[in-house]
């Protein structure tokens, strides 16, 4: 008897010894690659290359920055090394240097020159001040200092006083070709110091030589005392070269107080 067809050796061999493919990937030569083909993949690496190239100088500037920036505004690299002052007379450079109080090897970039410059000008001497930097690593201070107009007596001594009233030296002796301003008030008054200097930029050559003081009892109370005993009544500190001019004109006049306090009307006797 015959055995059914799909048990025998032969369908055996024919279906289940039969190995199953392998594949395996096998690189093209050069050769076989389309010339067109090739000629669109160069192209592509071109245009990534073009594409990612102001990204990469990008990044590069970046950190260039960002280096120089660390290098100079948080080490000492390009830290201050000196305080060049320029202008001081009156005021010492080391003063101009303490009250600046910028200790060295702070690094320059980070030096606030106003911060400088105001702590600088609250000297008495100093009217205002500039700082700046001069790389790499000179921080430079330039003083105006105030300019003497007038001498306030202040008992043995004098306060010298400039075009605002402003008290900034005292010396003990008076120096040449500053007139005195004589404040009766026991403490000293700026405003009426600066009015009474407002005065004295508006007196003529001959009342300038005559002057001995000037004496200021308040706002409307000044008065020029003259070398020869005269007295000239000023008043406030307004139509000063107005007053000087008449007051100029009487210097001829017998009498000894010349009231111009009000220039229209004057008074000598």
């Amino acid at each position: 008897m015959r055995t059914g067809s799909g048990g025998g050796p032969d369908a055996e061999s024919r279906t289940g010894s039969r190995p199953g493919r392998r594949w395996r990937l096998v690189r093209a030569s050069r050769e076989a690659v389309p010339p067109s083909v090739r000629r669109f993949m160069r192209r592509a690496r071109r245009r990534r290359l073009r594409a990612a190239l102001p990204w990469a100088v990008g990044g590069v500037v970046l950190a260039l920055a960002l280096t120089g920036w660390w290098v100079v505004a948080a080490t000492s690299v390009f830290g201050v090394d000196r305080v060049q002052v320029a202008g001081a007379v009156v005021t010492t450079e080391d003063a101009v240097r303490d009250a600046a109080d910028v200790p060295v090897g702070t690094p320059l970039a980070r030096v606030d020159l106003t911060a400088v410059a105001d702590r600088v000008a609250a000297l008495a001497a100093v009217e205002r001040a500039v700082a700046s930097r001069d790389w790499p690593g000179t921080l430079v201070i330039t003083v105006v200092e105030r300019v003497p107009a007038a001498v306030v007596p202040q008992g043995d001594a004098y306060l010298v006083v400039d075009a605002a009233g402003v008290g900034f030296r005292t010396v003990t002796t008076r120096p040449d070709g500053l007139a005195v301003i004589r404040l009766t008030a026991a403490e000293f008054d700026q405003g009426l110091a600066r009015d009474a200097v407002s005065v004295l930029g508006a007196l003529t050559a001959p009342l300038r030589e005559l002057l001995v003081e000037l004496e200021v009892s308040g706002p409307a109370g000044i008065q020029l005392r003259l070398a020869d005993d005269r007295v000239v009544i000023w008043g406030d500190a307004t139509d000063n070269e107005v007053k000087a001019q008449v007051a100029d004109a009487l210097l001829e006049r017998a009498g000894t107080v010349m009231d111009v306090s009000a220039p229209d009307v004057v008074t000598i006797r």
